[in-house]
């Protein structure tokens, strides 16, 4: 099979690999449909993550095409999607809707998604099949089910958003803008987006946002406060990962409120005086999208919503390289990567 291999940061190759196998009898295996990059894939191209030889992508969808001998609720011929942590859906911690911290979890992408067969382990748990064959136009939103889809939910029911609530939102990428979608599916009475790009704006307020704020740090801080009567938000959801958006975050946030955190942390620091005296709540990390799934499988086939907008830019898995270049450069909000 045909996979995306980065060797070192910014070295981006498709390789021959051996195709997958079953090799517990939970596992399953799936000729992607469609796959796509991550914005937390751009950590190791842009050296800020150690990278050598690695597989990549823990984004996808597909048909099985072979079930190992204990998978009892996904049959050959099935259109599955499947989170980011392979779960088995039924220890203690997955059934509190943790499955990110899953007692026997696998991280896809050490797999690696971004080819043309990948093996799931713990198959019953990690996929859910679609209700029949999707409609090739459907492809898209799913495939935005498997990660941020279902991470930009997660960042706003940790957040606490909903009916009545004002949400911030740091971050308007792939995962801040669902996150956006997720506060205005769950109610959120404003929405305030922050972004500086004109084409990111424009599908943030499609998606529900109805401010839009473009300074950053404390003058977007300030900007949320005078918005807000002085308070701040209700509900604020960090999806970038740095001290500056944490920080964005945790001040545009009024006290009592909420803190939803979804960004790969990298270099972030929260002083323990700070955090004392900013009275909010702060929940995040590895988003649990197992949790989500069913629902969000179910909206996208309703045609409820089309988080698939977020890909802005579809390229054959053959032109992987091309497609970290236009993100690292951002050119595109989003990749989806095609066979």
């Amino acid at each position: 099979m045909r996979q995306v291999v980065m060797h070192a940061p910014g070295d981006v190759r498709v390789e021959d690999r051996e195709d997958p196998t079953i090799i517990e009898p939970t596992d399953a295996i799936i000729r992607l449909s469609a796959t796509c990059i991550c914005g937390s894939d751009l950590w190791p191209y842009r050296g800020a993550e150690p990278v050598e030889h690695q597989v990549m992508g823990h984004e996808y969808v597909g048909v099985v095409e072979q079930v190992g001998d204990e998978v009892r609720t996904i049959k050959v011929g099935d259109f599955v999607v499947g989170s980011f942590w392979a779960s088995d859906n039924t220890c203690e911690i997955c059934q509190a809707g943790y499955q990110a911290y899953c007692t026997h979890r696998v991280l896809m992408g050490t797999l690696g998604t971004q080819s043309e067969l990948a093996r799931i382990p713990l198959a019953d748990g990690t996929l859910v099949a679609t209700p029949g064959m999707p409609d090739a136009d459907l492809i898209p939103s799913l495939m935005a089910a498997s990660d941020v889809l279902g991470t930009g939910w997660f960042a706003a029911v940790a957040a606490e958003a909903g009916p009545g609530k004002t949400v911030a939102v740091v971050g308007d990428g792939a995962v801040g803008l669902l996150g956006i979608l997720a506060a205005s599916q769950l109610g959120a009475e404003r929405i305030i987006a922050f972004s500086r790009h004109a084409d990111r704006q424009a599908l943030a307020r499609e998606f529900g946002a109805t401010d839009i704020v473009e300074e950053r740090g404390e003058d977007g801080v300030a900007k949320v406060k005078e918005l807000t009567d002085g308070l701040g938000a209700h509900s604020v959801i960090e999806a970038v990962g740095t001290q500056a958006a944490m920080m964005q975050a945790i001040h545009s946030t009024r006290p009592g409120g909420h803190v939803g955190f979804v960004g790969v942390s990298h270099d972030v620091s929260i002083a323990g005086d700070e955090l004392f005296m900013a009275g909010v709540h702060i929940h995040g990390g590895p988003a649990p999208v197992r949790r989500f799934l069913p629902e969000l499988v179910q909206l996208i086939w309703d045609r409820k919503i089309d988080p698939g907008k977020v890909f802005d830019l579809t390229l054959p898995l053959e032109q992987a390289a091309e497609g970290y270049q236009a993100m690292d450069e951002r050119t595109a909000t989003k990749v989806l990567l095609t066979f």
